[in-house]
Parts: structure tokens; C-alpha cells; sequence
């Protein structure tokens, strides 16, 4: 179960290119980073709560990028100096990313604490680790070093565009939502499934730390 939970899951083919690759290979790692993201649902239950109370573009968009500059970071920095993180841990962090915001989004903090975290700098602190889930799972593969830093750049490129055309599918439907009367029962309950999503994920991945 803890395997089937990572979601950062790689088909053969995609396994069979990047052991194999040489040199610059920017197209073939642009579209492997957009599958990636469009089938890391723990990127997207993430990306799906951070939007999911934003109604103005020019603010999407300012969160968008605070997770984008952090995983990006990461994504580069720790391949390309071999920081090494245990990919347990970091998708257990991962998972905590998507209890904490669907928490959030339900004014927990407020209710027991008296107070509200920055939601910008957390995003910001969240995409750097979700950047190094990114890394780690690519470390696996011993890519190359001949092309490495283009072809890191294309896989990029292609995590963001896969971002954005998952995040176009989400904000349709929850606009589409919000338009019902049953929109307030929703916001609860979708919120609540991100917090129980989160717990599972950090269930699972912790469990494979320790069992591994």
C-alpha cells in the first residue's frame, strides 16, 4: 500500500527511457515532467486545496508561483548537488502539506490557535519540499550528467505546463460549483477529504520508512 501511495509512480517505458538516455533529450523530459504532474495526485490534492478559496486570477496566480519557485528550487538544486532525501519521509512531508491546507482552508488555525499562518510563505516552504519529492524520484534513475541540466530544465518546463492544464481542469469545476446552492456543504466536506487524503498519505509513507 505504501508503494502504491507514493504517486510518483513510473510506467516502463518512461523507466526504460531515463535509465537509458543520452545527452540533451529536452522534448522526451518536457513531456515526461507534464505526465508526472498531471499523475502526482499528491501535487494536485495540494495545488486543489491552495486554490480552492481564490477567486481572483492575479491571485491564483501569485500562489501558483510561490509553489513553482519552490519546487523549481529544489527540483534543480537537489539533483544536480545529489542532496539525497529519504523518499518516505518526503512524501510523508508531502502528505502533511495536503492535511495542512485542507485544514486551513476550513479556518482551523483561526478556531484553535487564535491565529493565521502565512499562507503565501507556507505554499512557498510546501513547494520546496514537494520540489525534492520531484528530485529524489529522479536521483533513482543515475541520470546522465551530459545534457542533465537542459534536460532538467525541460522536465521542469513540463511539470508546469501539466500544473497548469490540471489546475484549468480543477478551477473549472469548482467554479462550476460554486454556482449551486450545495457549494457550502462541499467546500466542508472536500476540505475534510483533503485533510483525511493527507493523514492517509503520511500513513503510508511512514509506514514504508519504517518497514524498508
Amino acid at each position: 500500500m505504501s508503494a502504491g501511495a507514493f504517486a510518483h509512480g513510473v510506467d516502463d517505458s518512461t523507466r526504460n527511457f531515463l535509465e537509458n538516455n543520452t545527452g540533451v533529450q529536452f522534448l522526451p523530459f518536457m513531456y515526461i515532467g507534464a505526465k508526472h504532474m498531471v499523475t502526482g495526485y499528491d501535487h494536485l490534492l495540494f495545488l486543489a486545496g491552495v486554490i480552492f478559496f481564490l477567486y481572483r486570477s492575479k491571485d491564483i496566480l501569485l500562489y501558483v508561483t510561490m509553489f513553482t519557485i519552490g519546487h523549481s528550487v529544489t527540483l534543480l538544486y537537489g539533483v544536480l548537488n545529489e542532496i539525497n532525501v529519504n523518499a518516505y519521509l518526503i512524501d510523508a512531508i508531502i502528505g502533511l502539506s495536503v492535511a495542512y491546507k485542507g485544514f486551513d482552508n476550513l479556518g482551523g488555525f483561526k478556531k484553535l490557535f487564535g491565529k493565521q499562518p502565512n499562507t503565501q510563505l507556507a505554499v512557498l516552504i510546501f513547494g520546496l519540499f514537494h520540489g525534492f519529492g520531484l528530485a529524489t524520484k529522479l536521483q533513482e534513475f543515475e541520470l546522465p550528467e551530459d545534457g542533465l541540466l537542459s534536460n532538467l530544465i525541460g522536465f521542469n518546463i513540463g511539470v508546469e505546463i501539466g500544473q497548469f492544464a490540471a489546475l484549468g481542469i480543477i478551477l473549472l469545476l469548482i467554479n462550476a460549483w460554486r454556482k449551486l446552492p450545495s457549494y457550502d456543504r462541499f467546500a466542508v466536506t472536500a476540505n475534510t477529504l483533503l485533510i483525511s487524503s493527507g493523514f492517509m498519505l503520511i500513513g503510508f509513507q511512514l509506514t514504508g520508512y519504517f518497514l524498508n
